[in-house]
């Protein structure tokens, strides 16, 4: 348990990852190496924008890393960038006595080691489904979608003993929507048109630490 933890946090910040707390999509990376990295990247785009079911463009996504071997996620844990200024913000909000957590539509074969390397508090993501080594081109449990992703805000906060008014949520597709709808302020990052309309403030800079200032950790 850490110090932020040992009574009940102050606030909590929920991100999204892909696009967000990184640079990149994790599952675009993973696609490059089945040769699907361009269709792979287009229905990423269309459910970003709200044009498809998450749960059914993730499966189909996720069907094109068939038998690729495990030993495709060491090289693309190299490749992700952490975004601008994540650092900052997750030291300002645990100095300030807040949590830091991740809802990922992405995979916890990825998300684990960053989140640990990071420092944060709590995250969720997908698994993979593998099988004596090789993916097998599908999703290993249910499927993190919007619904799961607001039930997690709600979760944490509710076990960290942080009341709804003093949660935060970060995140930049229509994914998002509903756990930023269930935040008191919902942040939309570099993020799409729709996300932009529902949230209460829109950061356009790739620099999380510019999340600061609203949480009033920076003047």
């Amino acid at each position: 348990m850490s110090a932020a933890e040992s009574t009940s946090a102050r606030f909590l910040v929920v991100l999204d990852v892909d696009s967000t707390l990184i640079h990149d999509e994790v599952i675009e990376l993973l696609a490059e190496h089945a040769g699907a990295g361009e269709l792979v990247a287009g229905i990423t785009e269309r459910a970003m924008r709200g044009e498809l079911d998450f749960e059914q463009s993730l499966r189909e996504r996720v069907a094109t890393l068939r038998g690729l071997s495990e030993d495709v996620f060491t090289d693309v844990a190299r490749r992700i960038r952490v975004t601008d200024g994540v650092p900052e913000l997750v030291e300002a909000v645990h100095a300030a006595g807040g949590l830091v957590g991740v809802v990922s539509g992405g995979f916890h074969e990825l998300v684990d080691g960053l989140a640990e390397r990071l420092g944060l508090d709590r995250w969720r993501a997908n698994r993979l489904e593998v099988v004596d080594g090789i993916l097998t081109g599908a999703v290993d449990g249910p499927v993190v979608d919007a619904a799961a992703k607001e039930a997690a805000l709600t979760e944490w906060a509710k076990d960290a003993g942080v009341p709804a008014t003093r949660t935060v949520a970060i995140g930049d597709g229509a994914n998002d929507l509903r756990m930023m709808t269930a935040a008191a302020l919902s942040v939309a990052f570099c993020a799409k048109p729709a996300v932009r309309a529902e949230a209460n403030v829109a950061v356009d800079s790739r620099d999380l630490s510019q999340v600061l200032p609203l949480l009033g950790l920076r003047g």
